[in-house]
C-alpha cells in the first residue's frame, strides 16, 4: 500500500514528485520476497517428493564455508566469511554430505519458484517438514531438527508464504532454546532465524537471535573474528529499522572496524555498512555525517574500478543525496547530473531501469525546488517518453510520470496543461483496473486539487467526495489515505461555504487519524490544529479551543527549539 502524506490546504502542496506511488501492485501481483541468507539446493537421492530423507543426521557435522550466512548481504554476500570452521576427517565428510543436502534443498525451491512451479516447490517444502516433525515426534530433536525447519522457513519466505514462515519459526525457535551454544550449525540457524524474523517485523525475536549468533561466534573465534561482520550487520539492520539509532550506528562503526582490519581501508566490503550508516544518517537528517559515508563509498569504487564505472555513478547518486540534505542544492545537481551520465555511458543499467528512473525524479524535482522548473520538466518528460516507447503510451506505468508532470506545470500556474495530464493518466488508470481500484484514486486526487486551483470548485468537491469513497473501501475510514483526501475536501468545502460544524467534524477526524499515525505530539498535527482553533474560534467554542490552542503553542516551541537545536 503507498504511504501517503497529507495535503496542506488550500495551497494544495503536492508530495514530494519521487514519492507518488500508484500502488500499481494490484496490477502486478508479484510480491516476490527473497532471501539473500543461504543458496540451498536439492539433495540427489530416489524419493521423488522431498529431497531430505527421513533418517536420523548423524549429530557430529559442522558447517563449511560454503553455507555460510549472507543474511541482509545484498550482491557483496559471497565476500563476508563464513561463521563456522569445519573438522579435518570424518566428521567432516559427514558434516559436508548433511550440507549439501540442504543446499540442493532450498536451490530446487528456489528454481521451482522462478521457473513458476510454486505449488511443487510448496509441496517438496511440506514434505521435508512433515519428514521433521515425525522424527521429532518420536524424540529426535537436535541440532539436525532445527538445520531442515531453518531451511524449510528459508525457503517458504523464497515462495512468499510469510503465515507458515511465522508456525516454522515457532517450533525452530524452540528447538534451539534446547540446543547448546556448542552445537555445530547453530550460529548459522539463529543467524536465518535473526533474518527471517526481522522479515515478519519481529523485530525483538530477531534482535534476540541475531545476539545469540553473535554470542556463540565470539566464544569460538574471539571478539575480532571476521565471521562477526554478518550478524553485526544484521543486527544494526534491525536497530535502525526500530528507530534505536545509537545502538544502530555502534554496530555499523564495529562492522566497519572489523571489516578494515581484515581487509583494510580500501576494501569492496566495506561498503555495505557505509552504506546502510549513510543512509541512516539522511533518515535522522544528519547530513554531513551521510556525506562522509558516501563520499567514502565514491572513493572506493574509484580506486577499485575507475572513475567511469557504473558503481561509481550509483554511488554518487547516493552522495548527491546527502549534499541536498545538507542545504548544498547546486553541488546535488552537480552530482546528480555526473552520477547520470556516467551511469548511462557505462551501460550498466538499462536506461528504464527503476533506479535510474528515481534518479531522474529525484534530479528533476530538486531543478524545482533551485528555480529550474524547465530543466527539470524536460527529465520527467524524458522518463515518460522511455516508458511509452518500452511498454506503450496506455500502460499504467505511464501515469505516475504523467503525475510528475502534471505537479510540475501545476508549479509554474500551468494548471490548464495539469487538467489534460492528469485526465489522461486517470483513464489509463480507470481502463487497466476499473473505476472501484484504490490505484486511480492518485490521479484523482490530483485533478481535484488541479480543479480547486482553477476555481472550479463544485468539480473538485465531487472528485474528492470518489476519492474519499474509494479510499474508505480500500484502506478503511481511519487510515492515512483517508486523512489525505478528507484533508483535499476540507479545503474545496471551505471555500464553497459548507456548514462548518461539519468541516470542524472533518478535521477532528482528520487529526484522529494523524496521532495515530504520527502521534499526539508529531509535527504532522500542527496544520491540522491550526485549522481545528480556526474553526472553534468562529463557532464560539471558546473552553475546547483554549486546550487546543495550549498545545498547538507547545507543538510550536518544541519544534522551533529542534530546528533552532
Amino acid at each position: 500500500m503507498a504511504t501517503f502524506l497529507l495535503l496542506s490546504p488550500p495551497s494544495f502542496t503536492c508530495n514530494r514528485m519521487s514519492e507518488i506511488c500508484l500502488s500499481v501492485q494490484s496490477l502486478q501481483l508479484q510480491k516476490g520476497i527473497t532471501c539473500s541468507s543461504v543458496c540451498l539446493q536439492k539433495q540427489k537421492c530416489d524419493i521423488k517428493l522431498y529431497a531430505v530423507p527421513v533418517r536420523a543426521f548423524s549429530c557430529c557435522f559442522a558447517s563449511t564455508p560454503s553455507a555460510s550466512s549472507r543474511a541482509d548481504s545484498g550482491r557483496q554476500r559471497k565476500h563476508i566469511p563464513s561463521a563456522f570452521t569445519a573438522p579435518n576427517g570424518y566428521q567432516r565428510n559427514r558434516m559436508t554430505e548433511f550440507e549439501v543436502q540442504l543446499e540442493e534443498l532450498f536451490n530446487e525451491v528456489r528454481m521451482m519458484t522462478m521457473s513458476g512451479r510454486k505449488n511443487d516447490a510448496v509441496e517438496l517444502l511440506q514434505a521435508n517438514y512433515e519428514a521433521v516433525k515425525e522424527q521429532m515426534e518420536s524424540g529426535a530433536i537436535g541440532i539436525e531438527q532445527a538445520a531442515v525447519l531453518d531451511i524449510v522457513a528459508l525457503g517458504y519466505i523464497t515462495v512468499g508464504d510469510l503465515k507458515f514462515v511465522a508456525s516454522v519459526l515457532d517450533i525452530l525457535n524452540k528447538v534451539v532454546d534446547s540446543l547448546k551454544d556448542s552445537e555445530p550449525f547453530l550460529d548459522s540457524v539463529l543467524l536465518h532465524m535473526g533474518s527471517m524474523y526481522s522479515t515478519l517485523k519481529k523485530f525483538e525475536k530477531s534482535i534476540s537471535a541475531y545476539k545469540r549468533s553473535i554470542d556463540i561466534i565470539e566464544k569460538k573465534n574471539g571478539e575480532d573474528s571476521s565471521f562477526l561482520i554478518t550478524p553485526i550487520l544484521g543486527m544494526a539492520k534491525v536497530f535502525g529499522t526500530i528507530g534505536r539509532t545509537g545502538k544502530a550506528v555502534e554496530f555499523y562503526h564495529r562492522a566497519i572496524s572489523l571489516l578494515e582490519s581484515s581487509r583494510g581501508f580500501e576494501n569492496e566490503d566495506l561498503v555495505i555498512p557505509l552504506s546502510g550508516l549513510g543512509n541512516l544518517m539522511l533518515k535522522e537528517g544528519k547530513g554531513k555525517d551521510a556525506e562522509t559515508c558516501f563520499a567514502r563509498i565514491v572513493n572506493i569504487y574509484k580506486k577499485l574500478y575507475g572513475e567511469k564505472d557504473g558503481k561509481v555513478g550509483m554511488a554518487m547518486y547516493s552522495l548527491a543525496n546527502a549534499k541536498c540534505a545538507r542545504g548544498e542544492a547546486d553541488e546535488a545537481v552537480t552530482l546528480y547530473r555526473r552520477a547520470l551520465q556516467i551511469i548511462k555511458d557505462s551501460n550498466d543499467m538499462a536506461l528504464d531501469a527503476s533506479v535510474m528512473e528515481k534518479m531522474r525524479i529525484d534530479l528533476a524535482e530538486l531543478l524545482h525546488v533551485v528555480g529550474r522548473g524547465n530543466e527539470g520538466r524536460e527529465l520527467l518528460e524524458e522518463c515518460l517518453l522511455i516508458n511509452e516507447r518500452l511498454k506503450g503510451k496506455e500502460h499504467p506505468s505511464s501515469v505516475k510520470h504523467l503525475v510528475n508532470l502534471a505537479a510540475s506545470y501545476s508549479r509554474s500556474k500551468n494548471y490548464a496543461e495539469a487538467e489534460r495530464l492528469l485526465r489522461i493518466g486517470l483513464d489509463i488508470m480507470i481502463k487497466a483496473v476499473g473505476p472501484d481500484d484504490q490505484s486511480i484514486t492518485v490521479p484523482m486526487l490530483n485533478l481535484a486539487v488541479t480543479l480547486y486551483n482553477l476555481k472550479r470548485d463544485d468539480d473538485a468537491e465531487q472528485l474528492a467526495l470518489e476519492v474519499l469513497r474509494i479510499r474508505e473501501n480500500a484502506f478503511g475510514k481511519d487510515s492515512l489515505p483517508v486523512g489525505e483526501a478528507l484533508d483535499c475536501l476540507v479545503s474545496i468545502q471551505s471555500r464553497l461555504g459548507k456548514d462548518e460544524n461539519e468541516l470542524l467534524k472533518l478535521l477532528e477526524r482528520i487529526l484522529i487519524i494523524q496521532e495515530r499515525e504520527f502521534g499526539h505530539d508529531g509535527k504532522e498535527v500542527i496544520d491540522t490544529l491550526k485549522k481545528i482553533v480556526f474553526y472553534m474560534e468562529k463557532l464560539g467554542m471558546k473552553d475546547e479551543k483554549f486546550l487546543l490552542q495550549k498545545r498547538l503553542s507547545m507543538l510550536r516551541m518544541k519544534f522551533k527549539n529542534q530546528m533552532q537545536y
